[in-house]
C-alpha cells in the first residue's frame, strides 16, 4: 500500500497540518435578541481565527412570512453593503405529508450583489415558530483572496411546512471583512440568540 506524504514526512511522523483547522471554537460572543432590528457584531473578526462560526439559536421574528438575512461590512459596520454572489438550494416537507422535494433556489442567490444574503425561505411568526442553524466564514481578514461563506439553516414556515435552505458563496473582496449583521427581511427579531465562535 502506497504511503501518503505531507510536507514529506510519511502519515506516520506527522505531528500537525498547519494549514488545516485543526483547534477547538472559542466562543467569543453571544448577543441575544428582544425586539431587535438587527444584531451585529463589530469586533473580534481579525487575523486572530481563520474561521469563523455563527450559531444561529430559535431565530423568532415578529413579523411572519419572512426572510432571515445576514450582510457584510470591511469598514467596522458604517455599511453593509460588500458584492457578493451565491448559490441556494433547498429540501423542504409539510406536516400532512403531502408534500416533499428539493429544489434550487433562484430567488435566494445571488450575483454581484450588495444587498442581504437570505439564510432561510420564509419563517413563521407563530409562538412555536422559528428558525436555527448555522453560517461558517472563512478567512475575512484575508488581503488576498475572496471570502467564501457557508450556511445551513432549518426553517419552520407558516404553511406549517419545515424546510432547510443551504446557502454557498463568497463576499467579492479582497478588503478584510470585519464585521457582520443580522436582520429579517421586514419587522424585528423578536427573540433568539447569536454565538460568534472562533476557529483557528
Amino acid at each position: 500500500m502506497a504511503l501518503t506524504y505531507h510536507n514529506d514526512n510519511s502519515i506516520s511522523n506527522i505531528t500537525s497540518f498547519p494549514l488545516v483547522p485543526s483547534g477547538s471554537p472559542v466562543l467569543l460572543s453571544t448577543a441575544t435578541a428582544s425586539g431587535s432590528s438587527s444584531i451585529s457584531f463589530t469586533s473580534g473578526i481579525d487575523s486572530t481565527y481563520d474561521l469563523y462560526k455563527f450559531e444561529l439559536i430559535n431565530i423568532h421574528p415578529q413579523t411572519d412570512n419572512v426572510f432571515f438575512t445576514f450582510n457584510l461590512s470591511s469598514d467596522n459596520g458604517s455599511n453593509y453593503n460588500v458584492t457578493k454572489t451565491s448559490s441556494a438550494f433547498h429540501a423542504y416537507h409539510n406536516e400532512s405529508d403531502t408534500y416533499a422535494g428539493i429544489s434550487y433556489q433562484t430567488g435566494d442567490d445571488l450575483a454581484q450583489s450588495t444587498g442581504e444574503q437570505n439564510l432561510t425561505n420564509e419563517v413563521g411568526a407563530d409562538n412555536d415558530q422559528n428558525c436555527s442553524g448555522t453560517l461558517y466564514l472563512f478567512n475575512p481578514s484575508s488581503s488576498t483572496f475572496v471570502k467564501h461563506y457557508l450556511s445551513t439553516v432549518s426553517a419552520y414556515k407558516p404553511d406549517d411546512f419545515g424546510i432547510c435552505l443551504r446557502v454557498g458563496g463568497y463576499a467579492n473582496t479582497t478588503s478584510a471583512i470585519n464585521a457582520i449583521r443580522f436582520k429579517m427581511s421586514s419587522g424585528n427579531i423578536d427573540a433568539g440568540t447569536i454565538k460568534m465562535y472562533g476557529i483557528k
